[in-house]
């Protein structure tokens, strides 16, 4: 059993949680959760490493995925409670967590629904998009300069599993102009435009949804064709981007599954 704060693996945990430059250097994440764990080893990647505490591994959800990690060959390393709670990012926590490459899932050749974040800096914000995206069905990712790092802890907890589902492309401005040819790109925006029910979203289409302060920024707007809003009678301002995400991303599903525009 691992005890030592001063352990290799458990420094190295420690600043893949606490430093982006480490997690880049070392090309890997940590997903904390029984939950992140399996949906990852879902999807065929396997861990460098797994901690767990003796707690955890007596549950019974402890014990199958303790067996599905053996037989995988992956390590996995008995941890005390203190180490655990000095490696984890959460208050409570799960007894469990693993350091996974970066994942690295292809861009569609030829997407039909792609999602631009831009100067989107709260953590949690981004992980509740990325988990809209990958429910909503969501082919690509585009994330320019300018976001909170897609692989900060907040991010990963939040996006439960979206990272092992979606790609996600940290990209220049030029490379995302490149990547929306021949998508109708509509820029979300917080009191103008064509109201989200009257787009017609069957087409290939990119959504551009901007950050929490000032929305999208000059760079972004460029690349919209029209601008699109979510009309509010109740007098609020503008939503939290992440809820307006969902509702946009939601529409397209509708309208996809064969339901029309309420302005057709």
């Amino acid at each position: 059993m691992i005890t030592s704060p001063a352990n290799p693996r458990v420094r190295l945990v420690r600043g893949l949680q606490a430093r982006r430059k480490v997690r880049y250097r070392e090309q890997r994440l940590v997903a904390e959760g029984a939950r992140l764990v399996h949906e990852a080893l879902g999807t065929g990647l396997l861990p460098d490493f797994v901690f767990y505490t003796a707690g955890w591994a007596d549950s019974q959800a402890g014990a199958a995925l303790l067996s599905a990690l053996a037989e995988s060959g992956s390590p996995a390393l008995r941890v005390s409670d203190e180490v655990m709670a000095g490696c984890t990012g959460t208050e409570t926590p799960q007894g469990v967590l693993a350091v996974f490459p970066f994942p690295d899932l292809p861009a569609p050749a030829a997407p039909t629904l792609v999602l631009v974040v831009d100067r989107l800096r709260i953590p949690g914000n981004l992980g509740t998009i990325l988990r809209t995206a990958a429910a909503a069905g969501v082919h690509l990712v585009l994330l320019p300069p300018g976001n909170v790092d897609a692989f900060n802890p907040k991010v990963v907890r939040g996006a439960m599993g979206a990272h092992f589902q979606l790609p996600l492309l940290q990209v220049g401005w030029g490379e995302a102009e490149s990547r929306l040819a021949g998508l109708d790109a509509w820029l979300a925006s917080a009191g103008d435009g064509t109201p989200y029910d009257q787009v017609d979203w069957s087409r290939p289409v990119a959504l551009i949804v901007g950050g929490e302060a000032s929305g999208a920024g000059h760079r972004a707007a460029q690349l919209a064709a029209g601008r699109v809003h979510i009309p509010m009678p109740g007098g609020a301002e503008s939503l939290n981007a992440g809820a307006a995400a969902a509702v946009l991303l939601f529409e397209i599903v509708r309208q996809r599954a064969g339901a029309p525009r309420t302005g057709s």
